[in-house]
């Protein structure tokens, strides 16, 4: 089972819309249909009783003091009266029954692929029915109706009586063709059936008895019948007479029922040995609940969140609706653009202002306006999405001026993140139509957060921690936090030994040392073929049925198996460890991204610089979810979400979010450092767990080649890059080759001798390397002492 998510739907949070009825609406309409019809039948037939009662009652339809003789009173009166007088006379009466049929056919779920034929021919049989009606009695005009006769009139002015009765018959036939398999063989047939039962009921009458004299005067009686065939191999002569023209009767011996009866057993299954075990054990136990060692615990309460703003909520100016509306309407009429109609929809922070275009518009001139309505308008941030996907509209988002704050007690406690059917899920805020946006980090399955500084990315992933954290409990999901700027998510040191998650040697969960963050990730790697290593052996696909598995008692914890919490990676500024680590982050991150979905890994990596060198190719291809903040230009905003917007965006929280398709503009939660600090107090303060929950032990290597070389190996010119290096006191391959005009090749040999050597520190990335000699006459030393 794919993890949720939910589809789930999503299962899936939301279902898809289906236009094929279910079997309690067809149920309930072919009711309808069965009873509609019986209503109609005796309505017409009332009305041949009836009609001329009810004549005067049809203008006085609305009084209800007004009483009809038809059985179904003014409605049998009125529905009579158009089909059978101003419709189709008798004819009608196929109407009634195609109902019923086609009630039939929905009430017991039958196949309807042959109703539309039966409608088609039923009402070509009442058209033809009414003009013949029409024809033959043109006196009557209730036996054919108003149409009947009209029609027929119709025709006989332009092919005369014979005509019309000519076409009434060719249409009888294509009727008895193509309905009753109508064939001049047919007839032919009958009418030499009829003749040779004619045939054999006068032979049975004119077989009477005659009496005959004898030559002895004795009576005899005789009957002139067909000679009797004698069957010249048993000379038997009471075979009967042989017609060719009868059936061939066969007799089979009966087979006699039996009073004994029949007892059917059913083969049960065989199960494995370890499945009766864990049975037994479910049953004497229960299932395994990884709750239970922290079975007290208890999840932050509503009380510990502000309600920023939320007792006025949105207030609508109409005053600004308004002016806006008039200013966009006129600015486009300055160009020559009508509107054909206009709406606007109320968001906390922006209003989304949908215009139809008149026909013949195009909307590329509306697009290439975004500047001059924005200059129209005086505001800043304005966003047009043209068309709007799914609707055949264009939007123009506009920035209220009296912006609403949206706080995260509002989406917490909102019905839709209450009752999100979801793994992991996220409330991040509100869109424009005031809506609880709420995604599964587990269908997602990693984020990419990027935006300017002072735009919301800090408080964006506080929304994300605070949302897992009232959805999930410490033994269900642990984080992985990066803090490179060492005061950002420093607050959550407080349930370290609740939801954190760290290397065995560490003392702080938190990491803030890029060096460490190597190793973290690589230990995140580690722990991540571990699990794949699990769910192979226990035989399944992803984490969610690994760990239903595992409580259902079917996996052997002393065959290594466990419950696997999810595990989210944060880090907070990403650029900071490219620029310091390059190669060594990128590759586990995205070893991660491409694979860790399965297991319940997911990252989540934030950055204020969406530059092509730090969200690279490999990046970008595994993160299909993407958030972006305010930044600064069109090209950032395409280096995030690859289109434009995020630099049209007003701050303060306001975000654009994609997840590979549509993109939705949000306003973030707001949730304050305070209330942080309260919800980890409240966590903190409860039991915990011993420690932190600890990652595979991950050893790097202590330097760049892991090669120690002999003095005598060393290069010919390693004395003198070794007084560049330290006169310079920058140890780099560069500096090498610059001044010893060395190829890059032997420059990078020197550096990792002099590594060796002790001269040099180990690689850091793209830092230069640190020098472990202060001067010439401390180099002298070393290398006067390696000799001795």
């Amino acid at each position: 089972m794919a993890k949720k998510r939910t589809k789930s739907k999503p299962k899936s949070a939301k279902r898809k819309l289906s236009l094929k009825p279910s079997k309690q609406n067809k149920i309930i309409l072919g009711s309808l249909l069965i009873v509609l019809s019986i209503a109609l039948f005796f309505s017409f037939m009332s009305y041949y009783f009836t009609w001329q009662e009810d004549q005067s009652l049809l203008t006085e339809f609305r009084d209800r003091n007004a009483e009809a003789n038809n059985l179904l009173n003014k409605f049998g009166a009125a529905v009579s009266h158009f089909f059978m007088y101003k419709g189709f006379g008798l004819a009608s009466f196929v109407f009634p029954l195609l109902l019923a049929v086609t009630g039939l056919y929905l009430f017991l779920g039958l196949d309807n692929k042959g109703l539309v034929g039966k409608w088609i021919w039923g009402l070509i049989g009442v058209i033809w029915v009414s003009i013949a009606l029409g024809f033959f009695a043109m006196e009557q005009p209730l036996l054919g109706g108003l149409i009947g006769y009209e029609m027929n009139d119709f025709l006989q002015d332009y092919v005369g009586k014979i005509g019309v009765f000519l076409i009434l018959i060719f249409v009888l036939m294509v009727i008895l063709v193509r309905l009753f398999n109508f064939s001049p063989e047919g007839i032919g047939n009958f009418f030499r059936n009829q003749r040779q039962n004619l045939k054999t009921d006068f032979k049975k009458k004119d077989s009477v008895p005659k009496i005959l004299d004898t030559e002895d005067n004795s009576i005899e009686l005789s009957t002139e019948e067909e000679p009797v065939l004698v069957d010249t191999y048993t000379h038997k002569k009471d075979i009967p007479p042989l017609n060719p023209e009868a059936g061939l009767d066969v007799n089979l011996p009966q087979e006699e029922e039996s009073d004994i009866a029949l007892k059917v057993e059913t083969v049960k299954e065989e199960k494995e040995e370890k499945d009766i075990k864990a049975e037994k054990l479910v049953k004497d136990f229960g299932e395994f609940d990884p709750k239970l060692e922290l079975g007290n615990y208890k999840f932050p309460i509503l009380d510990l969140l502000e309600p920023h703003g939320a007792s006025s909520g949105i207030t609508i100016n109409q005053e600004e609706l308004e002016e806006n509306k008039n200013r966009i309407v006129s600015t486009l009429k300055n160009y020559k653009i009508g509107i054909a109609q206009i709406k606007a929809t109320i968001g906390p922070t922006v209003t989304l202002y949908e215009i139809v275009p008149e026909a013949g518009i195009r909307i590329s001139k509306i697009k290439n306006l975004e500047d001059d309505i924005a200059l129209s308008l005086a505001a800043l941030g304005i966003r047009i999405i043209a068309p709007i996907p799914g609707k055949g509209t264009i939007g123009i988002e506009v920035p209220n001026k009296n912006a609403s704050v949206v706080s995260m007690r509002s989406v917490i406690a909102s019905n839709k993140f209450q009752k999100a059917e979801m793994e992991l899920p996220i409330a991040f805020g509100k869109t424009i139509s005031n809506e609880t946006f709420v995604v599964d980090l587990a269908k997602m399955p990693h984020m990419l957060m990027a935006g300017a500084t002072g735009q919301g990315k800090s408080v964006g992933l506080n929304a994300v921690i605070t949302s897992l954290l009232y959805k999930k409990h410490p033994a269900e999901i642990k984080f992985v936090l990066v803090d490179p700027k060492k005061v950002e998510l420093t607050l959550y040191n407080k349930i370290e030994r609740h939801f954190l998650a760290k290397l065995p040697d560490s003392e702080d969960a938190i990491i803030t040392d890029n060096t460490k963050v190597i190793n973290t990730l690589n230990s995140l790697c580690i722990e991540m073929d571990n699990r794949y290593e699990l769910l192979k052996t226990a035989m399944v696909r992803n984490i969610k049925e690994y760990n239903v598995k595992f409580k259902a008692r079917k996996l052997n914890p002393n065959d290594g198996h466990k419950f696997l919490p999810y595990i989210v990676l944060i880090i907070d500024e990403f650029a900071d460890l490219i620029m310091t680590a390059g190669k060594e982050v990128e590759t586990p991150i995205a070893r991660l991204a491409q694979l860790a979905r399965a297991i319940g890994i997911h990252l989540i990596i934030a950055t204020q610089r969406p530059s092509v060198n730090v969200i690279t190719g490999i990046i970008k291809a595994n993160f299909p979810a993407r958030i972006a903040f305010r930044v600064t230009s069109k090209i950032d905003s395409r280096t995030i979400l690859d289109t434009q917007g995020a630099d049209q965006l007003i701050g303060r929280g306001d975000m654009l979010f994609t997840q590979g398709n549509d993109v939705t503009r949000l306003q973030c939660a707001f949730v304050d450092t305070p209330e942080v600090a309260k919800i980890t107090e409240y966590i903190g303060s409860q039991r915990a767990y011993p420690d932190a929950h600890l990652l595979p032990e991950y050893v790097g290597e202590d330097s760049g080649t892991g090669i120690d070389y002999d003095i005598a190996d060393r290069d010919a010119m390693f004395r003198e890059a070794a007084e560049v290096i330290v006169n310079a006191q920058q140890g780099s391959a560069s500096l090498i080759q610059r001044k010893l005009k060395l190829g890059y090749n032997r420059a990078g040999r020197i550096i990792d001798q002099l590594e060796a050597a002790g001269i040099v520190g180990p690689f850091e990335g793209s830092k230069a390397r640190q020098v472990l000699v202060p001067d010439i006459l401390a180099l002298d030393q070393l290398l006067e002492n390696e000799t001795k």
